[in-house]
């Protein structure tokens, strides 16, 4: 997709397209704004464009926006419209306790980011982690399995294991991303009352994302890390109700 001009919104929101079935406002915006192609400062399409370009009402092209906008993704300028942010990096200056704050919604929009940011990572870090940091992948996934018993320490594995995929992606941003994210939910997550079957759960399907980026097949990758976060979301979910 080549670069826009700086106001270019028929042309970003064309290249949009209609929402496929198993995707989400939040998730197609996230992919097409931080693709590198829209330069930094750039207006995005309206609400009402995007809504009709993706065939959803604009309440959900509203309410997908305030969470990139809460991740600093975006800007929004009263009377003046939407912007792509300068540095996506940027993202929540409020401290770590204003997890705590988090309501329903907001939770529900960063377990919904969150999801779409790691399975982009993993089909990304198929293709760029070099053989040290696959073994070490490795050995964060035994590490989950010889905690099987110690839950928190097996938390702690589990987090390691997502921080060397991304930073196996050797995309700074995209780390920084993920970071502040998983630190925001892990306030929520932290009162998980965890079991023994969906840690030998969770292992299994570490396993095949780990697999699947040994083998360097980046399709196979991002398939298998669908799957951990459909479960974590239906945790993280069921916390926040």
């Amino acid at each position: 997709m080549p670069a826009f001009r700086d106001d270019a919104t028929a042309e970003i929101a064309a290249s949009i397209g209609a929402l496929e079935s198993r995707s989400t406002v939040a998730t197609r915006l996230l992919e097409i704004f931080t693709t590198g192609q829209i330069e930094p400062g750039t207006r995005l399409p309206p609400e009402r464009q995007l809504a009709e370009t993706l065939g959803v009402g604009r309440s959900a092209v509203r309410e997908a926006l305030a969470a990139l906008e809460m991740l600093g993704i975006v800007t929004v300028r009263s009377g003046a419209g939407t912007y792509l942010r300068g540095h996506t990096s940027e993202l929540l200056p409020q401290t770590l306790s204003w997890g705590l704050a988090l309501g329903a919604r907001q939770t529900a929009d960063l377990i919904e980011v969150r999801s779409a940011l790691e399975i982009y990572a993993a089909r990304v870090a198929a293709t760029r982690m070099d053989e040290a940091a696959v073994a070490r992948l490795g050995e964060h996934l035994e590490a989950m399995r010889a905690a099987q018993r110690d839950l928190p320490a097996f938390v702690e594995s589990d987090l390691q294991f997502h921080l060397e995929l991304a930073r196996g992606t050797a995309n700074e941003v995209l780390l920084d991303l993920l970071q502040t994210i998983r630190s925001l939910l892990r306030v929520w997550a932290d009162r998980a009352a965890q079991t023994q079957a969906e840690a030998q759960e969770a292992i299994a399907q570490h396993a095949a994302v780990a697999a699947a980026i040994g083998a360097r097949d980046p399709d196979a990758a991002a398939s298998a890390m669908a799957t951990p976060m459909h479960s974590a979301a239906r945790r993280l979910t069921e916390l926040t109700r």
